[in-house]
């Protein structure tokens, strides 16, 4: 019987110091690890920014069988611009933003491609300019 019976001295719970060595040991685990996962999100979205072109791409390709121009904005897509043929809309509002939430930029008369149009999405910051994530990227 005297096994059960336990000592009030020895239920005693962490010390404050036990504590604040396992926060500090979880801070460092978190300040380690942070930074790497941050990496793979951004290089997740920016190596899904050219795949999401794609839908804009067929809906350009169907608003030009159609109306037989190019749409001079993509707002062309979404509504009728006054042009007989459109029988839009082509595709959602949803589908016009990049990974990081803007909206993918259009040039009608492309420089990347002469003779057609252009796509791009501007990067993390959304602004032309810059390197790594924050670089432009074009549809092909």
């Amino acid at each position: 019987m005297t096994l059960l019976k336990r000592d009030k001295k020895n239920m005693n719970g962490f010390t404050l110091i036990e504590l604040l060595v396992v926060i500090v040991i979880l801070s460092l685990l978190t300040a380690i690890t942070a930074p790497r996962l941050w990496e793979q999100i951004d290089k997740s979205k920016w190596d899904l920014a050219k795949p999401g072109m794609k839908p804009i791409e067929t809906a350009i390709d169907s608003y030009t069988l159609n109306c037989r121009e190019f749409p001079n904005t993509l707002n062309d897509l979404l509504t009728n611009p006054g042009i007989e043929g459109w029988s839009g809309p082509y595709l959602k509002k949803s589908q016009l933003k990049d990974p990081w939430g803007f909206e993918y930029g259009y040039i009608p008369k492309g420089s990347f491609n002469p003779g057609s149009y252009d796509l791009v999405s501007y990067g993390k910051d959304g602004v032309f300019g810059g390197d790594g994530y924050y670089a432009e990227q074009y549809n092909d």
